[in-house]
């Protein structure tokens, strides 16, 4: 599977431009099987989310179309407002137009993110060209036991808004997730400026050794490209099945 990460500058709370901006992007890029974009790329991270946060779906549909017109899976996360509940929605679009989601299970109480909006609380795996994907938002990173691999997913996409300060523990963790769960990650993270945080990306591609296999260049808005290679992986885990030894956790 071909995996795309676009490590995007956002339009603070203008949906209409930022999926316009990302269009003309994917006509300049090669064919991907799956594009993935960063947490709430269509408004910037919001933890005001009143007059943001989407009641209308129009991110989705413009999701569903781009991955019907491409033949391709997108995904990222959207601020949702549903029955006056707010949701920090991971969207998982396949090329067929079904979509599925995660809820953001680990809401960032340093930012306030908890106070507006709802938690999820069910641990979402999506499959694609035959890769199982577990997906994750940003904050839900700092957690390991959350993401622990049960033997149940080969790649963990984490899109984010992790801010320029604390960008050195969003590099050294996703290392980390990557070969505690002998498992591909594809992180996607923004670049540019918000109302509250400035952001450097440090998007990347990492193999189950840990291996950076594709980085973009910090502080540029940019896209990377690899190859998730089921084969490799399976080998991998048969010659050294660390899983087979990991700790049992009570979690969702």
């Amino acid at each position: 599977m071909k995996i795309t990460l676009l490590q995007q500058n956002i339009v603070w709370a203008d949906p209409e431009a930022n999926v316009s901006r990302i269009d003309a992007l994917l006509e300049r890029m090669e064919p991907a099987d799956l594009y993935v974009f960063p947490e709430m790329f269509s408004t910037g991270f919001a933890t005001n989310p009143q007059g943001i946060a989407e009641k209308n779906g129009f991110t989705l549909d413009w999701m569903k179309r781009t991955a019907a017109n491409r033949g391709c899976a997108l995904a990222g996360s959207v601020a949702v407002e549903k029955d006056g509940l707010f949701y920090n929605r991971f969207y998982f679009v396949h090329p067929d137009g079904r979509a599925e989601h995660y809820d953001k299970h680990h809401l960032f109480t340093y930012g306030g993110e908890d106070k507006t909006f709802t938690a999820g609380n069910e641990r979402v795996i999506v499959t694609h060209c035959g890769v199982r994907i577990l997906l994750q938002i940003c904050y839900d990173l700092r957690f390991p036991v959350f993401s622990r691999n049960r033997g149940d997913y080969d790649m963990i996409i984490y899109v984010a808004s992790w801010p320029t300060p604390r960008v050195e523990a969003w590099k050294a963790l996703l290392v980390a997730r990557a070969i505690e769960n002998q498992c591909y990650v594809a992180a996607v993270n923004r670049v540019g400026e918000d109302p509250a945080c400035s952001y450097c990306g440090g998007t990347m591609l990492i193999d189950s050794y840990g291996r950076k296999m594709e980085i973009c260049p910090d502080g540029k808005e940019s896209s990377i490209s690899g190859i998730i290679d089921l084969e490799e992986l399976r080998a991998f885990r048969r010659k050294f099945p660390v899983l087979n030894d990991a700790d049992s956790f009570l979690t969702i």
